[in-house]
């Protein structure tokens, strides 16, 4: 299927919600746990079949600020998972010239978990093959009330007007500054929602739900997704006409 792809049209960014770990694990008699762990061998799939494809961010939501209401023994797990697969993954990152960044609230995270960011984050840090973007303790609206915190702070300062607060100002404040907005967002699981995930980036982004559960997303069903996004017209608030007429 990577054959079919238009390579001069594939999206610079795509963004994932990796949704139906439990439940797929419920499906096949496992505890959710099981699910999580099958889960991480998706996310090679996707890294190797974005970087295949020519995209140059990926964004996975990793752990949600709504993913502490579950209970103890799963959020403990997930918070191993996450430092265990940073340690096993850190050497392959760097071989395959992909550079880790975290968006989300890592000072409220436990400290053994910030320390494996942190380090994996300084190792990989020169690297520009794909840029692997994980939403880690990340809410939307966390995101852009700290955003509006941190403006606001400057205009009591004297250091902005309030006539000079504009959309790039915003986005200048939030966790993604330096990266650009997701062309192509991707859900799994059948759910047909946000979550809370990129709600300011998202504006303009094709949507594409799929019913697979995280842990059945392969390589092919992320070719399938940018063939789907390629399908597409992308107006911008403009019409049909607009757009052939500019070609």
């Amino acid at each position: 299927m990577l054959d079919k792809i238009d390579k001069e049209k594939v999206p610079r960014h795509v963004a994932i919600i990796m949704d139906g770990n439990g439940r797929w694990a419920k499906k096949h008699g496992k505890e959710r746990i099981y699910g999580h762990q099958e889960g991480t061998q998706r996310v090679k799939d996707v890294v190797k079949a974005a970087i295949n494809s020519g995209v140059e961010y990926v964004t996975l939501y990793t752990f949600s600020k709504e993913n502490w209401r579950r209970p103890k023994e799963e959020v403990n797990f997930l918070m191993e998972l996450l430092v265990e697969s940073i340690r096993n993954e850190l050497d392959e990152l760097n071989e395959k010239g992909i550079r880790l960044h975290i968006i989300g609230d890592l000072d409220s995270l436990p400290g053994k978990v910030r320390e494996n960011v942190r380090s994996a984050l300084d190792t990989t840090k020169h690297n520009t093959k794909l840029h692997l973007v994980m939403a880690l303790n990340y809410g939307a609206r966390w995101e852009i009330t700290e955003a509006v915190k941190n403006i606001a702070t400057k205009v009591a300062q004297g250091i902005w007007g309030v006539e000079e607060i504009n959309n790039e100002v915003v986005a200048k404040h939030l966790t993604t500054k330096d990266i650009p907005d997701p062309e192509l967002l991707i859900r799994t699981s059948g759910e047909q929602r946000i979550s809370n995930f990129l709600l300011w980036q998202i504006a303009y982004t094709e949507l594409y739900f799929t019913e697979k559960f995280w842990p059945e997303f392969k390589e092919e069903d992320f070719y399938e997704a940018l063939l789907d996004y390629q399908r597409r017209e992308r107006r911008f608030g403009k019409i049909s006409e607009q757009l052939k007429e500019s070609k």
